[in-house]
């Protein structure tokens, strides 16, 4: 009888275990059936490719010229140079398009599935609500690493097919290697894919509180438009550094520059961080007292 009682934790906790993965699997069907989460997916992807070609019909001239600043600075370095391209893509689209990726994710998390009725079967079902947050949260990660991967990857090949090899340096003038360059952009895409979880974390606390998807997707670009607005303002500076978006355009282009400059990356990575947390600790809360 002790050796049954020795073993029954141990039997239980390898169910759990495992119980833990088919539920993730599952909730990896049900994200990707969802027919607008690959069109999601499969625009993102198309974006560095549609950037590089446009950039092939511009003038080189005219494009030098007319840069100014912020996006459109950067879009003319990526001008023949492989290694700029996806970094801008990426930098661009994270003003609006990855962060409504994430959202939707989150939405769908929870308000989409209580809108269809299926959320009540997981309340009900003997699984915990933490470990119920874990496999919705896990699959809105899924999704924001999938969307940064999918644009660094086609952002890289196109432009190896554009500018070749030897078009990889920096914004200072040092040459790269295709695997320096490859190395830093992992480290964009690993920030940037943190910034998303940031977002798909508020995502599931809006979530949780309401049955309308639509709902939570408006709020959360809406905050990001809010933000993006209180950053241009200094008679609100003292909030500044608690925006989730204050380094969003800058942080990505510090890995063109030589030497490599990990400040506003850092700083971002740690704001993000303490917004995850913020977000599914107010989601947690909200799934522990919600019955339906």
């Amino acid at each position: 009888m002790t050796h049954a009682l020795a073993a029954a934790p141990a039997a239980r906790t390898g169910q759990d275990s495992v119980g833990l993965l088919r539920l993730y699997r599952a909730e990896l069907r049900w994200i990707f059936r969802r027919p607008r989460t690959l069109a999601v997916l499969g625009l993102l992807a198309l974006i560095p490719i549609v950037i590089g070609v446009a950039l092939t019909l511009v003038d080189p001239a005219e494009a030098n010229g007319g840069g100014g600043g912020g996006d459109g600075a950067l879009l003319a370095s990526a001008m023949n140079n492989g290694f700029i391209l996806p970094v801008a893509a990426l930098t661009m689209t994270l003003a609006l398009l990855l962060p409504l990726a994430s959202a939707m994710a989150g939405a769908d998390a929870i308000a989409g599935e209580a809108a269809h009725g299926t959320l009540r079967g997981w309340l009900i079902a003997p699984v915990g609500r933490g470990r119920l947050l874990a496999i919705k949260a896990f699959g809105v990660a899924t999704v924001s690493v999938l969307a940064v991967l999918a644009m660094t990857f086609t952002g890289f090949v196109t432009g190896l097919i554009i500018s070749g090899t030897d078009s990889m340096f920096t914004l200072t003038g040092s040459t790269l290697s295709v695997w320096d360059a490859l190395g830093r952009l992992l480290i964009v895409a690993l920030w940037i894919t943190l910034q998303l979880w940031a977002v798909g974390a508020v995502a599931l606390a809006i979530s949780s509180f309401t049955e309308h998807p639509m709902l939570v997707v408006a709020s959360v670009l809406a905050g990001t438009i809010v933000f993006t607005i209180l950053g241009f303002l200094d008679a609100v500076s003292w909030l500044h550094p608690f925006l989730l978006n204050k380094d969003w355009a800058q942080a990505p282009a510090s890995v063109l520059m030589d030497p490599l400059d990990t400040t506003l990356l850092g700083e971002g990575a740690l704001r993000a961080a303490c917004y995850i947390v913020i977000g599914l600790s107010i989601a947690y809360s909200r799934l522990t007292t919600r019955d339906g």
